[in-house]
C-alpha cells in the first residue's frame, strides 16, 4: 500500500484503504482470541472472553476514525489539475479536513503565501467563516499572524491565488519571521502549513 503523505493528492483515499484494513485486524484478533477461548473451554465465560472484549475497545475506536475518513470526498483530477496550474510553486496543501470540537470543514485545496491562508471546499456542508476563525486562532496561538479566507466557488478561489502569486516573494518577505528550532529550513508558509496540517484529520 503506497504511502501518500497528509496535505498530498491521494491522501483520503489512501486513508480509506489504510484505516480500513488497521479496523479490520483489529477486529478480527479479538474474534480469534474469543473462538480460541470457546474451543478451549468449551464455555464463554472464560479469560478469552474478558481479553476479546477488552480488545474491542482500540478496534471501536479505530473504527470511528475510519467512518469519519470514509465521509471525507477526495479532490477531483480536473479540479486538482485546475488549481496545480495557478498555484505552482506556491506553498500548498490538498484534501484536509480541518477539525475542532463544534465541527469539522473539509478543504479541497489550501494555499499559504506570507501571512495569507486562502482555502477551497466544495462541500455545501462546509462552514466557511467558521474555518476561517478557528484557522486563525490556532495560527496566533501558535506566534502566526494571518489574514484566513476559505472560498467555495473555484473561480474566486483561482482568482485569488493569481492576486497572490505575482506578489508572492514581497508577501514571504513582510513581517519579522523567526526560524524554527525544530524545522530550520521551513518557511514561514511551510511552517504555518505544518501548523494546519496538524489540525487536519
Amino acid at each position: 500500500m503506497k504511502k501518500v503523505s497528509k496535505g498530498k493528492r491521494g491522501y483520503i483515499l489512501s486513508q480509506k484503504k489504510k484505516r480500513g484494513l488497521i479496523t479490520f485486524i483489529l477486529f478480527l484478533i479479538p474474534v480469534i482470541i474469543f473462538v480460541t477461548g470457546l474451543i478451549q473451554t468449551g464455555t464463554r465465560l472464560n479469560m478469552f472472553t474478558f481479553v476479546a472484549v477488552m480488545g474491542c475497545l482500540p478496534a471501536s475506536r479505530s473504527a470511528v476514525g475510519m467512518v469519519m475518513m470514509f465521509m471525507q470526498k477526495p479532490i477531483s483530477e480536473e479540479i486538482y489539475q485546475k488549481i496545480q496550474s495557478h498555484v505552482k510553486d506556491m506553498v500548498c496543501a490538498y484534501e484536509l479536513t480541518i477539525t475542532a470540537y463544534e465541527k469539522n470543514t473539509p478543504i479541497d485545496s489550501l494555499v499559504v503565501c506570507g501571512t495569507h491562508v486562502i482555502g477551497y471546499s466544495s462541500s455545501p456542508k462546509a462552514d466557511p467563516s467558521f474555518a476561517e476563525k478557528h484557522i486563525k486562532e490556532i495560527l496566533k496561538g501558535n506566534g502566526y499572524k494571518s489574514n484566513v479566507k476559505i472560498f467555495t466557488d473555484l473561480k474566486h478561489y483561482l482568482e485569488r491565488i493569481d492576486m497572490l502569486y505575482p506578489k508572492k516573494e514581497e508577501l514571504e518577505a513582510e513581517g519579522t519571521f523567526t526560524p524554527s528550532e525544530d524545522y530550520p529550513d521551513l518557511s514561514r508558509s511551510e511552517l504555518m502549513k505544518h501548523v494546519i496540517l496538524a489540525i487536519s484529520l
